[in-house]
Order: structure tokens, then C-alpha cells, then sequence
């Protein structure tokens, strides 16, 4: 399992008439988390695409809203990997609020295709050679 947390703080724009985060941008909240523990990994989503070929469409996303975030809340995103990917990755991502409470939970399932042909294709191998040493416990 790898697991990364990174902070954002809640925009005035993000908000709806009742002070709250937005529902609606929630998703991408989720992507700052994914881009950022890709970052962490030494890859980047622009590299995967430019140098690899390799795009990754969502395929599914699921939300559980537990309580409302606000204006100016500096919100934790953990975003976590239970797993190897394989021919899909599936990240799992908590946001908190500054008192550590949970706001959302919920998960996106994205698959990889390989820009020419737009055909899926497994993993790249250059994403799994930096999980397996953390999976594997080294």
C-alpha cells in the first residue's frame, strides 16, 4: 500500500450559496491528489503522456460526502493505493478538514491507453518499477 497526502486550500469560487465546497469540485480535488502522488513517484501525468504515450481516462468515480468543507479551509487529500496497478489503477483518496475530520472519501478507477492506437494496455513499466519496491516492503 502507498499512501500520500497533500494540502489545498479551499478557493471563495469553490464555493456554493450555503459557504460550502461545491460538490461539483470534489473531482478535482481527487485529481490534485492522484497528479501529486504520481509527482511523488518521480512521474507526472504530462511525462506519461508525452514521453510514454500513455493516457489515463477515469473509468469510475465514487463519492461519499460526510460533512461540509468552507471558504479558506485548508483541506488534507490522502490518496492511497491498495494495490499494484494492473490493467486499471484504482486510487482511493480521504479529505480532512483542518481539524483532521473527514469531509469525503470515495475512489477513481482510471485505466491506461496508449495514445496511438487508443487501445488499453497494462501498466507502464516505468510506474510499476517505482511501486514495487514500496509493495514489496524495500
Amino acid at each position: 500500500m502507498y499512501s500520500h497526502k497533500t494540502k489545498k486550500r479551499v478557493r471563495y469560487g469553490e464555493t456554493d450559496q450555503m459557504g460550502y465546497l461545491y460538490y461539483g469540485h470534489y473531482a478535482q480535488y481527487y485529481e490534485i491528489g492522484r497528479v501529486e502522488m504520481l509527482r511523488s513517484l518521480g512521474m507526472t501525468y504530462k511525462s506519461m503522456e508525452k514521453d510514454l504515450g500513455i493516457l489515463m481516462p477515469v473509468m469510475s468515480l465514487q463519492q461519499r460526502f460526510v460533512r461540509p468543507a468552507y471558504y479558506d479551509d485548508e483541506l488534507t487529500i490522502e490518496t492511497t493505493l491498495r494495490k499494484l496497478p494492473g490493467e486499471t489503477i484504482t486510487f482511493y483518496v480521504e479529505i480532512f478538514n483542518p481539524d483532521s475530520q473527514l469531509v469525503n472519501a470515495g475512489s477513481v478507477k482510471l485505466c491506461f491507453v496508449e495514445e496511438k492506437s487508443e487501445k488499453t494496455v497494462n501498466c507502464p513499466d516505468q510506474l510499476l518499477e517505482r511501486l514495487k519496491p514500496i509493495f514489496d516492503g524495500h
